[in-house]
C-alpha cells in the first residue's frame, strides 16, 4: 500500500486530498493535531508518532524532525530495497504562517514562534527525492491527478516546494531584518508568478506579472486583461492621483508620463481641465479619477478611445455607458489612494554593472527648505499652482518642466538631454497663453537661458530645488525680469 504523510498548518480543504488519497488506495499518516482533524471528518488515519516511536517534544515544536520520518521520505528505490524501508509515496506540507505577520506590527515572540522548522525540512527532503515522493506544497494541488504523475510533474511539484521554501525564509529574513533595526547585507526577492501576459513593451518581448510585496486591491469591471503597458502606465497614473487623493483630481498618463492633470470642484470639471490643456495626447491614454465616476462624466470618457479608466468606484449607471465599450478595462479600486504609494517601498533596476536598488521616491515638500529666493513674493494663488506643478513634476522624466494654472497643467515635457529645450518644448505645448502661469522643474537651473525662456514667454512665477553653482545669477535674472521664484531642496529626478 502507497503511503502519504500530511502535516499542515492551515487544514482549509485539506480533506480533499484525504479523499483523493483515500480513493487512490494511500494510507494516511499525519502529524497529531491534522490527524485529528482528519479523523473528525471522518478519515481513518495513523499518527506519526506510531513511526517514530515518541510523542511530540516542546509542546509540538518537535514531531516531525525524526530519523524515520525523513529515512522515509529520502529514501530512494534502491535504498527502500536494500535496507526494508516502505518509503512514503507522497507529502503534503503547509508552513506556520509566518507571512501572515510581514505587514503587522508584531512583537518578536509571536514572530518566532510562527517561524516553521520541521515543515522546510521535509519539503526540502520531498523534492530531492522527487522521483520517489510526489510533494505537495500548496493546496492549489490538493485536487492532483494521482494517475497522472509522471517525471515531469514531479519534477514541477519539486521545483515550487524549493520555490516555496526560498518564498519563506525570504520573508523571515526580511521582516526580522526590520524587527531587528538591521541592515540587510544581502537582498532576497521571491517572485510568485501570477500569470503570463500577451508580450511585454513590444510583441517580441515574453513577459509575465509576479507578485512581491502587498499587492493593490483592485477589480477589472470590464475590458480584456491588462497588458505590460497597461500595467506601467497605470502604475503612474495611480502614483500622480495619489499625490491629490484628497481632492477631486483627474490624471492622464501616456507611455508612464503625465500629458495632463487637473483639480477641480469635482472630477467631471477636472477632467474637461486637463482634456482642454491637451486635446491630443490622451488618444489612447490611461485616466485615472481620485472620486467616483458617474453618469455624465462616463458619457464623456465613452466618447473617446481610452485603454484604462480607474476610479475608487462608478455609479451603476457609469457602468453601463462604460461597459458598452467591450475593450475598454474599468478598473475600480479598492486599495484608498493615500495607501498607494505604501506599496512599493523600493525600486529595482537590472543593469549589466549589477542589480540597482532604491527607495521609492516619496519625498514631499517640507517648510523647512520651502521659501520664496527672489525679490518679488508670488500671490496665494500662485503659491498653490507652485505646489500643484511640483507634485506633478517629480512623475515626469528628467529633465522634467511643468507649465502650470488654476490647477492644471499647460504643458509638460520629460526625457529631454537638455532643462532649457525641455522648457521650450512644454512652453510650446500650451494651448492657452501661459500669461500668468507658473514653472516646476524636477531639477536646479544650470543657466540663466531657462529663466529667459520662462520670461519671455510671459510665465510670472518658477518652482525649483535649487542648489546649482549658478543659483545666484538664476536668482537675478529671476529678479530683473520680475519673476517671482521658490526654492524646495528636493529634487525630483526621475531616470
Amino acid at each position: 500500500m502507497k503511503k502519504a504523510y500530511i502535516s499542515v498548518s492551515n487544514k482549509e480543504n485539506i480533506e480533499m486530498l484525504a479523499k483523493n488519497l483515500k480513493d487512490s488506495g494511500y494510507q494516511i499518516i499525519s502529524t497529531s493535531n491534522t490527524a485529528k482533524y482528519l479523523k473528525e471528518k471522518g478519515f481513518e488515519i495513523q499518527e506519526s508518532s506510531a513511526i517514530t516511536g515518541f510523542s511530540e517534544l516542546l509542546g509540538g515544536k518537535v514531531k516531525s524532525l525524526h530519523p524515520e520520518i525523513f529515512a522515509n521520505i529520502l529514501a530512494t528505490s534502491d535504498e527502500r530495497a536494500k535496507e526494508n524501508i516502505e518509503g512514503f509515496d507522497l507529502i503534503a506540507i503547509d508552513l506556520y504562517p509566518f507571512e501572515n505577520y510581514l505587514y503587522k506590527d508584531i512583537d518578536e515572540e509571536t514572530l518566532i514562534q510562527n517561524i516553521d522548522i520541521g515543515g522546510v525540512a521535509l519539503l526540502r527532503a520531498g523534492a530531492k527525492n522527487y522521483k520517489n515522493v510526489i510533494v505537495i506544497s500548496s493546496s492549489d494541488d490538493y485536487n492532483i491527478n494521482l494517475d497522472e504523475t509522471d517525471e515531469q510533474k514531479r519534477q514541477e511539484l519539486a521545483l515550487k516546494a524549493f520555490n516555496r521554501t526560498a518564498s519563506y525564509d525570504c520573508a523571515i529574513a526580511k521582516k526580522l531584518a526590520n524587527q531587528f533595526k538591521i541592515e540587510e547585507k544581502q537582498k532576497n526577492y521571491n517572485f510568485k508568478k501570477i500569470k503570463s501576459l500577451r508580450y511585454g513593451e513590444n510583441p517580441h518581448q515574453k513577459a509575465g506579472l509576479y507578485s512581491y510585496d502587498k499587492e493593490l486591491d483592485y477589480e477589472i469591471l470590464n475590458g480584456k486583461e491588462m497588458s505590460y503597458n497597461n500595467i506601467l502606465d497605470s502604475t503612474s497614473a495611480l502614483e500622480i492621483a495619489s499625490e491629490f487623493f484628497d481632492v477631486s483630481a483627474c490624471v492622464i498618463v501616456k507611455h508612464t508620463n503625465p500629458c495632463a492633470v487637473a483639480l477641480a470642484s469635482n472630477i467631471e470639471l477636472a477632467f474637461d481641465k486637463a482634456l482642454d490643456s491637451d486635446p491630443i495626447s490622451p488618444f489612447g491614454g490611461i485616466v485615472a479619477f481620485t472620486k467616483t465616476v458617474e453618469l455624465p462624466l462616463a458619457k464623456k470618457l465613452s466618447a473617446m478611445f481610452l485603454e484604462v479608466i480607474i476610479a475608487p468606484d462608478f455609479t451603476s449607471d457609469a457602468l453601463i455607458e462604460l461597459t458598452k465599450k467591450k475593450n475598454v478595462r474599468i478598473i475600480k479600486l479598492n486599495t484608498p489612494l493615500e495607501n498607494i504609494l505604501k506599496f512599493q517601498n523600493e525600486e529595482i533596476k537590472l543593469t549589466p554593472f549589477g542589480a540597482l536598488i532604491q527607495e521609492k521616491n516619496t519625498a514631499c515638500l517640507d517648510v523647512e527648505t520651502f521659501k520664496v529666493i527672489t525679490k518679488k513674493k508670488p500671490e496665494q494663488k500662485e503659491v498653490e499652482d507652485m505646489i500643484f506643478a511640483f507634485k506633478v513634476v517629480k512623475h515626469v522624466k528628467s529633465n522634467a518642466i511643468v507649465i502650470a494654472k488654476d490647477l492644471r497643467t499647460l504643458g509638460i515635457c520629460g526625457g529631454q538631454t537638455s532643462r532649457v529645450s525641455s522648457v521650450e518644448i512644454a512652453l510650446n505645448r500650451v494651448c492657452d497663453s501661459p500669461k500668468g502661469s507658473v514653472l516646476a522643474s524636477d531639477g536646479f537651473f544650470p543657466a540663466i537661458d531657462n529663466i529667459q525662456v520662462a520670461a519671455q514667454n510671459r510665465v510670472s512665477a518658477i518652482i525649483q530645488p535649487a542648489g546649482s553653482i549658478k543659483d545666484k545669477d538664476v536668482i537675478e535674472c529671476a529678479d530683473k525680469l520680475g519673476l517671482s521664484m521658490i526654492s524646495t531642496g528636493i529634487r525630483h529626478f526621475k531616470h
